[in-house]
């Protein structure tokens, strides 16, 4: 998912270039105007809604644009700070909601790119400016004069007949400047500057140390027979990325960004399995491109961050604002569910060993085996081939009668093609979403292929964000990594994929439906515990059997897929939850023990660290490893996922309870559909996450829902 970049960049983010950049600002050389003039981000763009105008926009735009928009954006920020007026909401909060405007547009784009489009150019300027906008985040929440201020709001806030949620607003600015330091002595914010320039630094060559790992750890096949069980098209395609590496006449498997890998419940080779495997697992540990070292340095400078702020460790930080409040709610949570998803798995372990004897293996089951037995197991339990479901899964067809006919069923919206506006790649396509009055509400690009210079995984993301105040309305990017067919071929995805566009669906339009006044409580900018719960509710609509039958037909005949082979699908849904859970829950608590740290902890081995931590919670089986391991675990590290992995199983019992509850009112109908949208949708953080969820649901959510959805029989 799964973040706003721009929100990442400026705050997260942000000391000694930034001076020079403000320098520069104050006495223009002689050609800067005419520089600015041909940079696009100098100006609004003239594309409707401000969408990005890619056709003009080039690598050399961005440094520039990136350092004057910082030096305007000081500024702007001392021009509030040293008001001579007593501070109010308009000076001061409303001013600075309107402030950086050059630094959102060409930061938004930046970071995107950077994602989904990279090339060493970017890179090279991405690693450039982690420190600089690591000190210009700094030199904004570290201003205690612009603090001062900002606290005398928040003191007086219930006498200043402000709106609720300009109130929420004042509250939201109030604790993110308190927990960036703004309360730190002079010497603290000297550490603590020292401290958020080195994250910065370490988070950005995490991301591009991955980068090139992917490409790194690819693994070359030299004989088609080893492929076997692959279908043509696969074979085709893994022919030709070998070609394009410069391997020709062999084969190329791209490696994922989890530790399983898709191609292993395919692949009848297993010596190539074990490869695949291990390629995958054993990432990061050693090499030039090496991981290691910055996730033990990234733990421990985490901790030492949060103790200066007053915290007992990051995990104890990061949580303070959530919903979770505490890292013991999350230990709790997990702990609550250990044994019953432990017993699922041992189970399931049995039934796959047990067809590896019967299928004449003479081996133990290792990780390797466990995606390709698993589908005999499916297969003969449930009678399901996997090879049989692919025809009725073609990607247009779920994209548009699946995703798109959803939203419209429910929400009463339509995305049309704009084939006019400009995109940043070929595979990318715009559209634009109207409402159930024809009125136009946002622009949606889909960025679904997998390709070269993109970051694995998928994720929603913002290039311009929902503002009553601004005036601005949503334009919206989804992105994800799906195997591309080869020129010609229909391409096919496979169920697990099928959820996750609906999941991405569903961040799309958490920003898209989005109706608040002010933009930094506008869409996705809600906790991490929460910002999870619009995607994953979305994902239980791609089983529903009227969305079911409106996608899954055959990409020939266009004939729907038989009720029989519908009805095994359905049923496999629960098929292999123990490990599923268990995979997730190992990487969510390993994620919860490095950020549990305490600064005066020593350096950590990875490969201990991480088995001690598995032990510990009862979760080492061998055949089952973390969904991600550390060195690869792009959400924890680089990302802005650090002890937050548990937010996706924490937002999935929000989720589950609130599809339960649909499932109750009539499920597929607008009624329901424009409850759920106004009060969880539309309102961002304009109000709280609860007290959201509350307004649409009734009461607070229970479990029930979750163990249903994971077919775990009320064990947990």
């Amino acid at each position: 998912m799964r973040k706003r970049f721009i929100a990442i960049a400026i705050g997260a983010t942000l000391t000694a270039g930034f001076m020079a950049g403000c320098s520069n600002t104050e006495s223009k050389a002689p050609n800067a105007m005419s520089i600015q003039a041909q940079n696009p981000f100098f100006q609004v763009s003239r594309l409707q809604y401000q969408a990005p105008d890619f056709s003009i926009i080039k690598n050399e735009h961005f440094t520039p644009a990136l350092e004057q928009g910082m030096a305007e954006h000081y500024q702007e920020i001392l021009a509030i700070a040293n008001n001579p007026a007593a501070a109010s909401f308009d000076n001061t909060i409303v001013a600075m909601e309107k402030s950086g405007a050059l630094l959102s547009r060409a930061s938004s784009v930046f970071y995107n790119l950077a994602g989904s489009n990279s090339n060493p150019e970017l890179r090279k300027i991405q690693g450039e400016m982690a420190p600089k906008m690591a000190a210009h985040s700094d030199n904004i929440n570290l201003n205690p004069a612009l603090f001062a201020r900002i606290e005398a709001i928040y003191n007086d806030r219930a006498n200043l007949g402000l709106t609720p949620e300009a109130v929420r607003l004042v509250e939201v600015y109030h604790q993110r400047f308190i927990m960036a330091g703004a309360k730190l002595t002079d010497e603290q914010k000297v550490k603590i500057r020292a401290l958020n320039e080195e994250q910065s630094t370490l988070t950005n060559e995490f991301s591009q140390r991955l980068l090139r790992l992917t490409k790194e750890i690819a693994v070359i096949v030299e004989s088609k027979n080893e492929l076997a069980g692959l279908t043509d098209s696969d074979i085709t395609s893994a022919a030709n990325d070998a070609k394009a590496a410069g391997h020709d006449g062999k084969y190329l498997i791209n490696i994922t960004n989890t530790t399983r890998q898709p191609v292993l419940a395919s692949l009848e080779n297993r010596e190539l399995r074990q490869r695949i495997w291990e390629a995958s697992a054993n990432r990061g540990l050693s090499g030039e491109n090496e991981t290691a070292s910055l996730v033990s340095r990234l733990a421990q400078l985490r901790a030492e961050r949060a103790t200066l702020l007053g915290y007992e460790n990051w995990a104890s930080y990061r949580l303070a604002p959530q919903m979770a409040k505490t890292p013991e709610a999350v230990y709790s949570m997990f702990g609550s569910m250990v044994p019953a998803v432990v017993a699922n798995t041992e189970k399931e372990a049995a039934d796959i060993q047990a067809m590896i004897d019967k299928t004449g293996g003479k081996f133990e089951l290792a990780p390797w085996d466990w995606e390709f037995y698993a589908e005999k197991v499916r297969q003969e339990k449930y009678a399901l081939d996997a090879n049989s479901i692919r025809p009725y899964f073609e990607f247009n067809r779920v994209l548009e009668d699946g995703v798109f006919y959803t939203l419209k069923e429910l929400y009463g919206v339509t995305l049309k093609p704009r084939p006019d506006l400009p995109v940043y790649h070929p595979d990318v396509k715009a559209y634009e979403m109207f409402d159930a009055d024809g009125s136009s509400m946002a622009i949606f690009y889909a960025d679904y292929f997998a390709r070269e210079g993109k970051r694995g995984g998928a994720w929603m993301s913002s290039f311009v964000g929902q503002s009553f105040l601004e005036g601005t309305k949503p334009v919206v990017v989804n992105v994800m990594n799906i195997k591309k067919a080869p020129e010609g071929e229909p391409t096919f995805v496979s169920y697990n994929e099928v959820t996750t566009m609906f999941h991405e669906m569903g961040h799309g339009t958490h920003g898209m439906f989005s109706k608040v006044t002010y933009p930094s409580l506008a869409g996705t900018s809600v906790s991490r515990d929460f910002v999870e719960f619009p995607s994953t509710f979305e994902e239980d609509w791609a089983a529903h059997p009227k969305v079911l039958a409106n996608y899954a037909k055959h990409y020939e005949t266009g004939k729907p897929i038989p009720d029989e082979l519908l009805q095994k699908l359905l049923k496999s849904g629960s098929f292999n939850q123990g490990f599923d859970t268990l995979e997730y829950m190992a990487a969510a608590l390993v994620d919860m023990e490095w950020h549990s740290l305490s600064p005066d902890a020593p350096l950590q081995d990875v490969a201990t660290f991480e088995a001690n931590a598995l032990k510990k919670h009862g979760l080492n089986i061998s055949a089952v490893p973390p969904r991600y391991k550390s060195t690869y675990f792009a959400h924890a590290f680089p990302g802005g996922y650090s002890a937050s992995y548990y937010a996706y199983m924490w937002s999935e019992i929000l989720a589950a309870d609130a599809f339960a509850y649909v499932q109750t009112q009539g499920g597929l109908n607008r009624e329901i559909g424009m409850k759920y949208r106004k009060t969880i949708r539309e309102v961002g953080n304009s109000i709280a996450p609860m007290e959201a969820y509350k307004n649409f649901r009734g009461q607070e959510p229970t479990t029930q829902g979750l163990l249903k959805r994971r077919g775990l029989d009320g064990n947990i």
